[in-house]
């Protein structure tokens, strides 16, 4: 098969793999769409130990079972691999099991390639009507499902709300917070470009960083992006008795002003990709049009993936998302 193989830091080749064989319990999957995540861009940076070269990364796919009683069955992938038996996923905490694999990271090659195999319970039925672009939104989408739905929970009476950073996952994190109850939703996005793009394609309330008010003025913000400099933001945005929730990986410290949260009873949440079942809600939200129609993805062919990765690198891209169409080249 073909895949894009990462080589070593900003080294992309796209070229032979070999094919996947399923094991008991899996489906081979044929991938028709594959998103670029941004932990995707650290391990293509060189700055994520766990995704050591060479490797094909990607987790955001979509495609269509090979063989078997459901061949011709099209699916999205959870990528999320857990036990099924410890403490976490007895709980409904999937995403927490100590032995959890997630397709992109040893042992497990990822999506960035023309199949996969999976187990038969990470895969998600996707409806004809929903192509399979959109239905690779599933997993960046659910991670924001994942944040809302706690955050949502720490503050009940939360109507207001800041998401920080307009990616995919920012994004999916504002229309999750939206399709939860939350009656405004603002996000900040700095580039000019992609603001644009969130207000004229997606619809969305849309701030540039200078346009924030002092002080805390929202029940909920949600940092996507998570650097010391958007921590700063949301400590100084929350409202007293907020929620803070933390998906983004950017990096390890710095930014939180723990003495407002102490004196002002802020509570912070980290946050992990979501539950298998934040996993089939978020799948159930899109397919049944609550989270809008999904058209805000870039295609291109697989074969370009190096360019890809360098475009958003250099912020030239204006779509929260590039999917790669791996059967294209």
């Amino acid at each position: 098969m073909k895949a894009l193989i990462y080589d070593g830091p900003e080294v992309l080749r796209y070229g032979d793999a070999p094919d996947p064989v399923a094991k008991n319990g899996e489906q081979l999957i044929r991938i028709e769409a594959v998103g670029i995540c941004g932990s995707d861009m650290h391990a293509y940076l060189g700055h994520d130990a766990r995704r050591p070269a060479p490797l094909i990364l990607g987790h955001e796919a979509a495609g269509v079972i090979v063989g078997g009683k459901q061949d011709g069955t099209r699916v999205t992938i959870n990528p999320l691999v857990t036990c099924g038996d410890c403490e976490a996923c007895v709980s409904g905490q999937t995403n927490l099991c100590p032995k959890r694999e997630i397709i992109s990271m040893p042992p497990r090659e990822g999506g960035f390639s023309q199949m996969v195999t999976m187990p038969h319970g990470n895969l998600v039925e996707v409806p004809d009507d929903v192509s399979f672009a959109q239905a690779s939104l599933a997993e960046p989408i659910s991670c924001g499902w994942h944040t809302a739905r706690l955050c949502r929970r720490a503050v009940p009476r939360g109507r207001t709300a800041l998401v920080i950073g307009g990616g995919a996952v920012g994004l999916g994190a504002a229309l999750s917070l939206a399709a939860q109850g939350v009656l405004d939703v603002k996000i900040i996005e700095p580039n000019t470009m992609r603001a644009d793009y969130l207000r004229d394609v997606c619809g969305q309330n849309v701030l540039s960083p200078d346009d924030l008010a002092e002080g805390g003025t929202f029940d909920i913000v949600i940092d996507g992006v998570g650097y010391a400099a958007t921590r700063a933001t949301a400590s100084a945005q929350v409202k007293a008795g907020g929620v803070i929730g933390h998906i983004g990986l950017g990096e390890d410290s710095g930014g939180l002003d723990v003495r407002r949260m102490t004196l002002q009873e802020i509570t912070f949440i980290g946050t992990y990709t979501y539950t298998a079942q934040d996993f089939r809600d978020t799948a159930a939200a899109m397919f049944d049009g609550r989270l809008g129609d999904l058209k805000w993805t870039e295609t291109r062919s697989l074969s370009q993936g190096a360019q890809a990765f360098a475009d958003i690198r250099g912020g030239v891209v204006a779509a929260p998302k590039i999917v790669f169409l791996p059967q294209d080249g």
